[in-house]
């Protein structure tokens, strides 16, 4: 059965690893696919591990790189109301797009990435929004043909299913060439590859401690029909996120319910 074609007329695009990053421009070939224009407000650097945050302290400056491109000194969350509530108030977007991330996107670490942040923020606006991202096994050579192959049609097939106003999607695309990966699968988050959070004590040459923050991947494996265990087995894999949180199995014992 053929999947009934998507187009609109305007579309935004941003990303949780900047202005520059090859998957942004992954994303601008893929979108240049589905609208008339495309729209890309993107952080001016690197702003992965930022979840849903927006800069309610400090001013944004934006600047622009390009027709319809812009940078913005802040978060993923703030370039999606930059765009929406500022540079498209008078003609919004009918599709966000966020992506294409240079990895993947899965469990327990999306609580803390930017580009299902920007996604959910989107959501949150009342426009339609998918997150995007692909696996690699060597992050200098991540197969973004992959992704640049597939994206299209698996956009046009989730676009054609009927998703409820409070859902934004998950996507991420297996480590493997387009021609091997399996079609869409709808999954579950599941715990993802993420372990532990620590922190790596470092001294600078003036013999200050700095810090970093570290993020652990060490679960190798996860339960059926989660997004990790079917992105490993090679599909291409698409989970339906919300913002509500509640552990219901908590709130059913603590109310008697």
């Amino acid at each position: 059965m053929t999947q009934p074609t998507h187009r609109f007329e305007r579309i935004l695009l941003t990303n949780d690893d900047g202005i520059d990053a090859p998957g942004l421009k992954a994303l601008e070939q893929v979108a240049a696919q589905l609208a008339d224009e495309v729209w890309v407000v993107a952080p001016r650097d690197d702003q992965s591990g930022t979840s849903h945050s927006l800069s309610l302290h400090a001013p944004l400056r934006i600047s622009q790189h390009g027709n319809r491109r812009f940078a913005v000194t802040g978060t993923p969350g703030d370039c999606v109301i930059m765009g929406v509530q500022h540079l498209l108030k008078d003609a919004r977007p009918q599709l966000i797009l966020s992506g294409i991330n240079r990895g993947a996107n899965l469990g327990m670490e999306t609580v803390f990435s930017g580009t299902v942040g920007a996604a959910m923020t989107g959501m949150l606006l009342g426009i339609r929004s998918i997150a995007l991202s692909q696996a690699y096994i060597d992050r200098a050579n991540a197969p973004w043909d992959t992704a640049l192959a597939q994206a299209p049609g698996v956009l046009q097939q989730l676009l054609s299913m009927d998703w409820p106003t409070d859902v934004c999607l998950n996507v991420n695309f297996p480590s493997c060439s387009a021609q091997a990966a399996l079609p869409l699968t709808i999954t579950r988050q599941g715990a993802g590859p993420l372990s532990s959070m620590s922190v790596r004590k470092e001294v600078d040459p003036r013999g200050f401690d700095y810090h970093w923050i570290k993020l652990d991947n060490a679960r190798d494996a996860d339960a059926p029909g989660t997004e990790m265990a079917e992105l490993k087995a090679g599909h291409i894999t698409v989970t339906p996120l919300q913002f509500e949180r509640t552990h219901l199995a908590a709130f059913n014992d603590a109310t008697g319910r």
